[in-house]
């Protein structure tokens, strides 16, 4: 365990040169209102380590390790990891091999981690910690164990996979898959009102809108105040209901599903001014949810997609890996969109893709 600035510097010199390295990390998006990092893992062919990122903030002697091309990082599922790592510490990923895509290219039907540990060794990862809050300090043994866990068998895992991708032909698919997810990074949410990132507002009416944005931004308020995630203030479903249903006084609260007693007690005179100040905008000033526009019917481009959504399922089958795998629906709509004859390759995102059906679609689309 990792806890001190010069522990760091001595795990990132004993980890360089290795080859290859298994790497993971814990957060506490469950548990707080701004998520953290809160402990990261490795394993090398040698040893494993655990770093504390909340005793030793300054990370930067593991960026070059990181950003090493010649030392091949074992993640599994790492989309996330790989977005938290730049957004806290400015550290990049180079030369990826992610252990779920590879899952996904081999055609499991289950490819988390734990699934694939059980049936390729054998051992069974302790579920009690998968929602943990890891940022409680000291951490237990046994989740530190569990952390460890995580990456200790992360390097048999990819020798497995690449020996059997390589057998497939698929081992060049899956690294440039990979390459690709090295660059993502976390998105700054656009302003705007809260009720467009609120699944099912598009079907309010008006006014419902207007009360519901002001019941979300009483509970983004609270979760701010109580430093949890805003879900485990106050569920989406009593908070539509209580848009939709716009009840007065505190005896009303107590029919809305959700509401608990000792909810209600502490906010539910949060809640009714919330409700009173959307009540109260005029008429006028109502907000609406932004229907997207139709575009016209191309009866021609309906029929060519239908064909490319045949063809994929045909496809994946013959592959064994799912159908969104081979080719996802943006895809096939950009696809089924070009002019008759024009070449398909440029609006073909990946080589491998392109190398796999590029002429096959070509024939088909005429």
């Amino acid at each position: 365990m990792i806890t001190t600035p010069d522990g760091l510097r001595g795990l990132a010199k004993r980890l360089h040169g290795t080859p290859i390295l298994a790497c993971d990390l814990e957060a506490d998006s469950l548990h707080r209102y701004q998520e953290k990092v809160c402990l990261l893992q490795f394993s090398s062919p040698e040893f494993s380590a655990l770093v504390d990122p909340l005793a030793v903030t300054d990370l930067s002697p593991l960026a070059p390790l990181m950003a090493d091309p010649t030392i091949l990082k074992v993640f599994h599922g790492a989309d996330y990891d790989i977005r938290s790592l730049h957004r806290e510490f400015g550290i990049e990923i180079h030369n990826l091999f992610d252990t779920m895509i590879a899952s996904q290219f081999l055609g499991a039907k289950e490819v988390g981690l734990a699934a694939a540990l059980k049936k390729r060794f054998g051992v069974e990862l302790d579920k009690r910690f998968q929602k943990a809050d890891w940022s409680r300090r000291p951490l237990p043994p046994e989740m530190l164990t569990y952390a460890a866990e995580d990456t200790s068998l992360l390097i048999d895992l990819y020798r497995q996979l690449a020996a059997e991708l390589q057998a497939k032909g698929r081992l060049a698919w899956v690294e440039e898959e990979c390459l690709f997810l090295t660059q993502v990074r976390v998105t700054v949410r656009e302003k705007g009102p809260r009720f467009l990132r609120f699944k099912g507002a598009a079907r309010f009416e008006p006014r419902v809108l207007a009360v519901l944005e002001e019941l979300l931004a009483f509970r983004d308020e609270q979760a701010r105040r109580l430093d949890r995630p805003p879900f485990k203030v106050l569920g989406n479903e009593p908070l539509a209901e209580l848009a939709v249903k716009r009840p007065r006084g505190t005896a009303e609260l107590a029919g809305i599903k959700g509401l608990s007693d000792n909810i209600i007690q502490r906010q539910g005179s949060g809640l009714l001014r919330a409700i009173a100040q959307g009540c109260a905008i005029p008429a006028a000033e109502l907000p609406r949810f932004p229907l997207p526009s139709r575009p016209d019917r191309d009866p021609r481009k309906e029929a060519r997609l239908k064909r490319l959504k045949e063809w994929r399922e045909g496809k994946s089958r013959e592959l064994e890996i799912d159908p969104g795998l081979l080719a996802n629906n943006v895809l096939l709509e950009a696809m089924a969109g070009l002019a008759t004859g024009a070449p398909v390759a440029p609006v073909i995102p990946r080589d491998w893709q392109r190398r796999l059906f590029a002429d096959e679609v070509a024939e088909l689309l005429g």
